[in-house]
């Protein structure tokens, strides 16, 4: 299985692929506004590439339930100086993803250095960041989400939330292949946290396994989400990093080939163990 990103290719099976979390925002569930300022923002990723991360997923709009949209120019005010200075400094030894809904935004990231688009508006009717992926030649994540950050958890309501999401993942294949974007550029993620209550995230991690079908890598990012605080009594986003550790493992160990994350070296840590243990299966 191949995934194309612009310049970087990557072959799986392999070992996990680490995406790294750069929230340039003061208002993301997590972090927000410890990486607001540049400086720090590019700080931080460049540990994170330090600590293993083979990708970076650069935000500058918090998508946490009922986050407030941010304008454009503000977005872009945010990421671009950290795009371009990351650029620079990696010369293409690590991809730089940019997490958005704005075709806008991501065009403008495309060119600053970015090779991947984190779009958790896919849910969208319109194929107008769909051409984009396809003239850029762009790695694109196709994230299910019920309803939008503003509207997503006021009762999410399934039948059966795998099927759901399989049915989404079908459909979004069809529209970029009549897009002309490559099934090689595609990587599915089932949207922990978005449009789904504590049980259906967990249904969704029991159920990954479902989704290999698809022959298309899976990305997870359940990392300090409020279901694991909700599992867990940990109210506390710093207190889920066991939790997020946790769903990792399972994440990975039910076939997600890319795992997001706030914690590179624990997360690399914890499935280096899993994987060396998987490798010795008679």
């Amino acid at each position: 299985m191949l995934l194309r990103a612009c310049e970087f290719e990557f072959q799986f099976p392999r070992p996990v692929l680490l995406m790294g979390i750069v929230n340039v925002t003061p208002d993301s569930f997590s972090d927000g506004g410890r990486y607001l300022e540049a400086g720090r923002a590019i700080e931080h990723a460049l540990q994170m590439v330090a600590e293993g991360a083979g990708i970076l997923d650069i935000g500058g709009e918090s998508t946490r339930p009922d986050a407030t949209p941010v304008t454009e120019e503000d977005e872009l005010r945010r990421v671009l100086p950290v795009i371009r200075e990351l650029a620079r400094s990696l010369r293409g030894h690590v991809a730089l993803s940019i997490d958005t809904m704005k075709p806008g935004v991501a065009r403008a990231a495309m060119e600053a250095g970015a090779s991947l688009i984190n779009d958790v508006a896919a849910n969208r009717e319109d194929d107008e960041m769909w051409q984009l992926v396809r003239e850029t030649g762009a790695g694109y994540v196709v994230m299910h989400m019920q309803g939008t950050p503003q509207t997503m958890q006021r009762e999410p309501r399934y039948d059966n939330v795998v099927r759901t999401v399989g049915e989404f993942y079908e459909d979004r294949l069809s529209c970029l292949r009549k897009c002309g974007v490559s099934t090689e550029q595609v990587v599915l993620d089932p949207g922990i946290g978005f449009g789904k209550t504590c049980e259906h995230n967990l249904e969704l991690l029991a159920g990954l396994g479902h989704f290999r079908t698809y022959q298309r890598p899976l990305l997870v990012g359940a990392s300090r989400k409020g279901f694991i605080g909700q599992v867990t009594g940990a109210k506390d986003t710093a207190d889920r990093s066991a939790g997020s550790l946790a769903c990792a493992i399972a994440a990975a160990g039910a076939g997600a080939q890319i795992i997001r994350t706030h914690e590179v070296a624990a997360t690399r840590q914890a499935l280096q163990m899993m994987e060396a243990i998987q490798a010795r299966k008679k």
